[in-house]
């Protein structure tokens, strides 16, 4: 019966009468990035089966999205600066702008009315209205601009490239921005933990990495790990990690190490460096099961064709899985019994169960990276 369900949801959506009102749920539903067509793969995720493709979102080689709170829209960034309004039960394009010319992600605002996308070319933040794509405000940097996230309080909080700083974008009444310099050399990417309270920002000029306190005000900038890295060679960098993929397992991050074979394990509450554990390759995810008992890591070219396991309890790897060539991301179920792992160069998306670790479906996709569920809706910074 439930393989009906796409059917009768595009029945329903025909009619006039319903036009405006969603007659199915999407709480299981979600969508895989097609990098090679520039379009989405809607998926089902108990029925582990794609149910629709829309198509014509441009350049989607470094895409991210992000979803209305009733999960019916997705808003998609992708690399040639277009920003994407998408309907994903009547799966078409609902409205389509060329905001910049190259960029890298975006956010939405923890009520669910504005849209904010950060910018390479020519720099800065733009934001718009999540209903009609309206430009609302825009922000120039003069630099490019990385690690933006939504924050409590209709925020948005991101960090320069070049010039080493971070701001905080505060939309509740007339906007108000603070700027925070001496973030560090090159910040690459930024993340702020799931209560919203700490903003954490990736070096690649200097060893160390910089943490926000966004309950102060104004935050203080802390550098925290201020030893990683120093008097070690580091290999060659083959692919940045997304700090978005910091896992939070117990009272513990686990963090990709930039340039090492290993992950770092943080105190989260006095962000200091407790342990490290040994990995395959140069990870690019790691990735915490939501109830934190395990992390997935995955790995930069060319030693990205497996997922490894670590138990957080003992910090050692109990499991690898060689999943396929080039595999880039991993999502998991909203409570964890399984994990969807992209493989780009087999054209597939993989299933695994967390506990069995075995394969348990799959569905086609063509060169997939992203994997967005639309539990995603109701949690900070994602």
């Amino acid at each position: 019966m439930k393989r009906l369900i796409p059917l009768i949801c595009a029945l329903f959506l025909a009619l006039p009468a319903q036009a405006e009102t969603p007659c199915c749920a999407t709480g299981d539903l979600g969508l895989v990035v097609e990098r090679a067509t520039g379009g989405l793969v809607v998926i089902d995720r108990s029925e582990h089966a794609a149910i629709g493709h829309i198509e014509g979102l441009g350049d989607l080689s470094h895409a991210s999205l992000v979803y209305s709170p009733d999960e019916r829209f997705a808003y998609v960034f992708g690399r040639d600066g277009g920003l994407t309004k998408v309907d994903i039960l009547t799966r078409k394009i609902v409205k389509r702008v060329i905001q910049s010319g190259n960029s890298i992600g975006g956010a939405i605002s923890d009520d669910g009315k504005l849209i904010a996308v950060s910018n390479y070319e020519p720099g800065g933040v733009r934001v718009f209205d999540a209903q009609t794509l309206d430009l609302v405000a825009d922000i120039p940097t003069g630099a490019k601009t990385i690690g933006l996230v939504d924050a409590p309080g209709r925020r948005f909080v991101f960090t320069m490239w070049d010039s080493g700083e971070t701001w905080i974008a505060d939309f509740s009444g007339d906007l108000k921005i603070t700027k925070l310099t001496e973030i560090g050399d090159f910040p690459y990417d930024g993340l702020i933990t799931p209560d919203g309270r700490t903003y954490i920002t990736g070096l690649f000029g200097q060893d160390g990495m910089t943490a926000l306190d966004l309950w102060q005000d104004p935050p203080k900038v802390q550098h925290i790990l201020p030893h990683y890295g120093r008097g070690e060679e580091k290999l060659p960098v083959y692919k940045m990690p997304h700090l978005e993929g910091w896992a939070l397992a117990g009272d513990r991050f686990v963090l990709p190490a930039v340039g090492h074979h290993e992950v770092l394990w943080v105190d989260s509450r006095s962000l200091k460096e407790v342990a490290r554990t040994q990995v395959y390759g140069q990870p690019v995810f790691a990735v915490a099961r939501p109830d934190g008992r395990f992390v997935w890591v995955n790995f930069a070219h060319p030693l990205n064709d497996r997922v490894q396991v670590i138990d957080t309890l003992t910090g050692k790897v109990v499991k690898e899985i060689l999943t396929g060539p080039a595999t880039l991301h991993m999502e998991f179920a909203p409570r964890g019994a399984e994990v969807w792992i992209s493989v780009r160069d087999e054209n597939k998306v993989k299933i695994y169960d967390t506990r069995s670790f075995e394969q348990i479906g799959e569905i086609a996709a063509d060169s997939p990276s992203g994997i967005f569920f639309t539990a995603r809706a109701h949690r900070t910074g994602l």
